[in-house]
């Protein structure tokens, strides 16, 4: 708790308002950033390979595979990626709605299998086809500059590809390449205007997808053109603690896990490319935040194997390793950050590997293991997006937020929760949809203004979250639920104010988690309204087939049940609301999925002041 109280303070000496350059020069931590020309070609690595590996980097590596068991399963997972690209068509430049992005990970995913292969065994084969994918994409017309994520995760595999086969790549090929990184990759982000792209400073993943691939480009032009290397990676180095700010105070990525795996393994894979090529990372880990990050992507790991999958999360977990929690075990020692069972697992019987696998094996390499922090039963982070989670026994997992809808990736969600018990989730977020099926039909998915097309989605709106809905109006956008307090023990509580979503309808509103036994779950909201209060909803979202009874309902899943007890307003029914088929066609189905409600006039309640007590149990 001294931690976090400490990462609080942070948080409140660094979060100031003002525009975004502003926050960046006055309030936000800096990274170092001695980066000039002069400095380049004084401190950068001239031998290859530099990025994340370097020589005295890939010798430990050999040696691990030798000496290390897990280590030595994951290589071979890693062959077997390489055996099978062998057999694949070459890329092509095939643009997918506005993204070339499936093309660019999947060149990032190849260049990270065959390359690291040749390192390890300098096999000619492997060489021979890593020559002709570079061949490939660098002849590509452009690389999607419409969409920098495009640029920048070819950008960097083109740069591994040709630092990771300089010693016998042809020259022709790395002239094309290095040619390719200037046109392709980093001169687009330096618009003729004079303007910085809105990545290079933003508070989300792009910054740390885009400005990690520049660097990686920046250092594979070093020798060809320093003066534009030298300005790439000082505009990045300033640039990424905006993005780094986004997990202040605790460690919470606002956009959810999946896209903590997203931005975070960029901003792991630039750690490590800085620390290969110059020796250092110029303070991403004195991050105090960045780096609790690493337990709040453990504690979004459910017992049921899903996500607390909140904002444009996924449902559940593949069956491999986390390659990018990884990196923090090994910056660590804490084995809570290490899965090894998953990197144990038979190679044969792994799925694709991540398209940063290959530079995974390194910081896999460098694990030894710490005295480290157990898991705790009780977890919580303040921020933009304000999380809290209780665990236990039983598979008992409760996840509960706050937030606004505005966040990145963010959804009208304050106040919603999720709920695991004996290895069922009974209370569901209706989490992500593809973006490419709503956005080929025009549907406006990125604009989050109030009476936006956005949240008209199940997935989007407060109408499919477990939270409130007050007179059948949405969430207002910009209202920011915050979390007030954290209590730990035998009977844990999250305390979080939810006024801001309902401003102009309630008074205020504070919504309590009480983790009431080792079974059971209370749900308490304090409430005061205003005249224009009409009714208030109390909503559960659940797939579980649900039995009304007097006083609550039982819910029944997978040959078990779960109680719910209506504690505070007994004699109001409640009712059921199916969501399966979903109301609108671009929704997405979700099989079973229903809404019980709780529906409490404003006439009924006396003095403007009311209380909602639910009680989950079994």
């Amino acid at each position: 708790m001294m931690k976090q109280t400490i990462l609080i303070a942070l948080f409140f000496l660094f979060a100031g308002a003002g525009n975004m350059r502003a926050q960046q020069e006055e309030n936000i931590p800096k990274l170092d950033n001695p980066i000039s020309v002069r400095y380049l070609k004084s401190k950068l690595k001239k031998s290859h390979p530099r990025l994340v590996l370097n020589s005295s980097i890939e010798r430990d590596v050999k040696k691990k595979i030798k000496s290390d068991p897990v280590v030595k399963n994951y290589y071979k997972a890693i062959q077997l990626n390489a055996g099978k690209i062998m057999d694949q068509p070459f890329l092509e430049r095939i643009v997918t709605g506005r993204r070339l992005l499936s093309v660019s990970r999947e060149m990032l995913y190849r260049v990270n299998m065959l390359g690291m292969v040749y390192r390890m065994e300098k096999d000619p084969k492997i060489l021979q086809r890593l020559n002709d994918e570079i061949i490939a994409v660098c002849r590509f017309s452009d690389w999607n500059p419409s969409h920098y994520l495009d640029v920048a995760e070819m950008a960097m595999a083109v740069a591994l590809a040709i630092d990771w086969g300089y010693d016998r790549l042809p020259e022709s090929t790395i002239d094309l390449a290095i040619n390719a990184l200037i046109e392709k990759g980093i001169n687009p982000g330096w618009p003729e205007d004079g303007k910085a792209p809105g990545w290079a400073y933003g508070t989300n993943n792009w910054n740390q997808v885009c400005n990690g691939g520049m660097i990686a480009a920046a250092i594979a032009i070093a020798e060809k053109d320093p003066e534009l290397a030298a300005k790439t990676i000082r505009r990045a180095l300033d640039g990424i603690p905006q993005a780094l700010s986004s997990y202040l105070p605790d460690g919470v990525y606002p956009e959810g896990s999946t896209y903590w795996g997203y931005g975070t393994g960029f901003s792991v894979i630039t750690c490590a490319m800085l620390e290969s090529a110059f020796g250092t990372d110029f303070g991403h880990s004195k991050h105090a935040a960045y780096m609790a990050s690493a337990m709040f992507r453990v504690m979004c790991n459910a017992p049921t194997g899903w996500y607390y999958n909140f904002a444009d999360c996924g449902d559940q977990r593949g069956k491999d390793a986390d390659v990018i929690l990884a990196w923090f075990a090994s910056k660590s020692g804490n084995k809570a950050f290490f899965e090894t069972d998953r990197l144990m697992t038979d190679p044969e019987q792994t799925s694709k590997l991540s398209r940063l696998g290959g530079a995974a094996l390194v910081w896999i390499s460098q694990y030894k293991e710490k005295p480290g922090v157990d898991i705790p039963l009780v977890w919580f982070g303040r921020g933009h997006n304000p999380i809290a989670i209780f665990t236990g026994e039983n598979g008992y997992y409760f996840g509960g937020k706050g937030g606004h809808a505005t966040t990145s990736h963010g959804n009208m969600d304050a106040g919603s929760f999720v709920f695991e018990l004996e290895g069922v989730r009974w209370v569901v977020d209706p989490g992500n949809q593809d973006y490419h099926e709503l956005e080929k039909t025009g549907f406006n998915l990125w604009s989050s203004c109030q009476e936006c097309e956005r949240w008209t989605l199940i997935t989007k709106n407060n109408y499919a979250h477990s939270t409130l809905a007050v007179n059948n109006e949405m969430h207002k956008v910009n209202g920011h639920a915050t979390l007030l307090d954290v209590k730990e023990g035998a009977r844990p509580e999250a305390v979080f104010d939810i006024t801001g979503p309902y401003a102009g309808l309630l008074k205020s509103a504070k919504r309590t988690f009480t983790k009431d036994s080792a079974a059971s779950l209370v749900v308490a909201d304090e409430i005061e309204t205003l005249p224009e209060t009409k009714l208030i909803a109390w909503q559960l979202m659940t797939t579980a087939d649900v039995e009304i009874t007097k006083g609550g309902a039982i819910l029944r899943q997978e040959g078990k049940t779960l109680k719910i007890s209506n504690l505070s307003h007994p004699d109001f029914l409640l009712s059921v609301v199916s969501l399966d088929p979903a109301p609108l066609a671009l929704d997405r189905q979700i099989k079973g999925l229903k809404r019980i409600e709780l529906r409490i006039p404003a006439w009924t309640i006396k003095d403007g002041k009311e209380t909602i007590r639910i009680k989950l149990y079994n």
